[in-house]
């Protein structure tokens, strides 16, 4: 595989997995903060570090989300999903450093 067909099909992933995560928002009405962090562009592993700070931004505010089950790696966990408008509210308070984050808190800003 030569490095265009590489790049191209990361391209494709990427834009994949940030388009499923964004029609399951949509569809749902909400979604847990990973998901909301995917949506905006990140890859799993940088969305499941914002979605952790989201989470205490989450709860200096009071915003407690909709509680819900998740299925993973074949147990149940309990998880909390949260609206555009929630999220939004709780990017507002986020104060990453990181670039890649600073763009992520702003279109989930933006989002709602």
């Amino acid at each position: 595989m030569n490095a265009s067909s590489r790049e191209a099909r990361h391209t494709l992933r990427t834009r994949t997995r940030t388009q499923r995560a964004a029609s399951r928002i949509n569809r749902r009405g909400n979604g847990s903060l990973t998901t909301h962090c995917i949506a905006a562009g990140l890859t799993p592993k940088e969305a499941r570090t914002v979605a952790s700070s989201l989470r205490k931004a989450a709860t200096k505010l009071g915003i407690t989300g909709t509680p819900a089950r998740t299925h993973a790696a074949g147990r149940m966990r309990d998880s909390r999903r949260y609206t555009a408008l929630e999220v939004a509210r709780a990017a507002v308070v986020y104060r990453p450093r990181k670039a890649a984050y600073k763009d992520a808190a702003a279109r989930l800003a933006l989002a709602a």
